[in-house]
């Protein structure tokens, strides 16, 4: 037989806050939906959006900590594979589930963002000189290159593995 390939890539806002349970071994397991936005244009020309909204199942420290530091409207990238699982439901129909299950939640907000989640968290230092937000481009970009330690903005061009 084949060996397949189930590899999910998901980048998006949560719809909701995460809710946290725990299993009867003390494990934690986190549900998120992660709402993706994507638009196109019909064939009058009209430029359409609409959101799917994706579910994700994570678990252990990471399900606690997206527990702890996301809230409604955090930005995510989420990494994991695709599942399909059955059960049937209390009034015997069967009932099928497709979600995503993270291997990886990388969390894409700002620290400044999640000042209020965490009380133990520490201060955002301030953002760096040249970065795209200091340049009145606002939040528009989740992810200033600049803005990320150990990169140096001097004007030359970084080395970017892709």
């Amino acid at each position: 037989m084949a060996r397949g390939f189930n590899k999910a890539i998901l980048m998006g806002n949560l719809a909701r806050d995460p809710e946290v349970r725990y299993t009867t071994s003390k494990q934690a397991v986190a549900k998120l939906t992660v709402a993706v936005n994507r638009q196109w244009k019909n064939k009058d020309g009209e430029v359409q959006d609409q959101a799917d909204f994706i579910p994700v199942v994570v678990w252990g420290s990471q399900a606690e900590n997206c527990e702890k530091y996301l809230r409604k409207g955090s930005s995510v990238l989420v990494e994991g594979r695709i599942q399909v699982r059955n059960y049937e439901a209390t009034t015997g129909e069967r009932r099928w589930i497709t979600e995503v299950v993270a291997q990886g939640v990388t969390f894409l907000g700002t620290r400044k963002e999640s000042e209020g989640f965490s009380q133990d968290h520490e201060q955002d230092p301030a953002p760096r000189a040249g970065s795209l937000r200091d340049k009145g481009f606002g939040d528009e970009f989740v992810m200033d290159i600049s803005e990320v330690d150990g990169v140096k903005d001097e004007g030359e061009d970084a080395d970017i593995p892709f």
